[in-house]
């Protein structure tokens, strides 16, 4: 069991970190996707080429009184939902980096998102309107390269990471559904895992930078995110457990773009979880299944997510 799971581990971290282009940057929404770490985040994988893919529904709204920056304008009555499929070729080192387990990667994919809104009080030009509006699309997601350090010590174990988004996917100023961000972003922080035969559990602090979105004039604030999941072993090949996570937004957004001033958001979730690791065509391959209700939402639109990883190592 714990030669699958040291081979599957860290394609697997890194998998969960894309699920961010589900959401635009602006409007309370971040560029990190809360809940992108999990269960064994920072336990050591096998040396050599893995295949994370990963699909994620996501769905949120904000009440009819709740405004939100959205495509260059205040909208009200904000309903988003969101699937995507992402891939991450991921290349794990065999000799050591400072002591540790370094590992590199890059995720490439595509979504659909819809948005509708009840109501737009200002427009990008200053204009009043009124009524229903909706919008849809399907684009590639931005670049999301990502690289990783591990240490193990026993059942303790020891991660740093840092991901950064590059502003390629599908992006129309004005639109109120867009998959790209339209600007860069550097996420960095550490993690921890304990993990014995039966128990493991995992927690990961980070810290977001957002550049500017020149289009629109709007930059958001630096952001704390912690993700947690604590998963009981029920037989070599399954776990149970639960997951969540914590967001909240140290700094104001600014720019002209931000019509709503600082708009600090945060969000609270918590949910279950199932790990299933089993053979297939002689590969060690890993399946979770998470979900997360959100709650304590505040600047920031209120829903759920489910994730599916897949995770296949491709060897050296």
């Amino acid at each position: 069991m714990r030669a699958a799971i040291k081979s599957i581990s860290a394609g697997a971290a890194i998998a969960a970190v894309l699920a961010g282009p589900a959401r635009a940057d602006e409007g309370g929404i971040s560029f990190w996707l809360p809940g992108q770490m999990g269960s064994l985040a920072a336990v050591p994988g096998e040396a050599g080429w893995s295949m994370p893919v990963l699909y994620v529904h996501t769905s949120a709204k904000g009440g009819r009184d709740a405004a939100f920056t959205r495509g260059g304008r205040v909208a009200l009555g904000l309903k988003a939902r969101a699937d995507l499929v992402l891939a991450v070729p991921t290349y794990t080192f065999e000799k050591p980096v400072w002591g540790a387990q370094a590992a590199v990667g890059m995720g490439i994919g595509g979504a659909h998102m819809k948005t509708n809104i009840q109501a737009t009080v200002t427009g990008p030009g200053g204009g009043q309107v009124s009524g229903s509006e909706h919008d849809s699309l399907n684009g590639a997601a931005d670049l999301y390269p990502t690289a990783s350090l591990k240490w193990n010590r026993g059942v303790h174990n020891f991660m740093a990471y840092t991901m950064g988004g590059i502003p390629v996917g599908a992006y129309t100023a004005g639109r109120l559904a867009n998959v790209g961000v339209n600007h860069w972003s550097l996420d960095a922080g550490g993690g921890y895992t304990y993990f014995d035969k039966k128990n493991e559990f995992s927690a990961v602090l980070g810290f977001t930078h957002n550049w500017r979105n020149k289009d629109t004039d709007y930059k958001n604030g630096t952001s704390m995110h912690l993700d947690w999941a604590a998963s009981h072993f029920v037989s070599q090949q399954v776990f149970v457990g639960a997951v969540g996570y914590f967001y909240h937004q140290l700094t104001g957004d600014s720019g002209s773009g931000a019509k709503l001033g600082e708009f600090k958001s945060q969000v609270t979730a918590i949910g279950p979880q199932l790990g299933y690791f089993f053979d297939w065509g002689g590969r060690k391959m890993y399946l979770n299944l998470k979900a997360y209700k959100e709650f304590d939402a505040k600047n920031r639109a209120e829903g759920w997510n489910a994730w599916a990883t897949l995770l296949v190592p491709l060897g050296k």
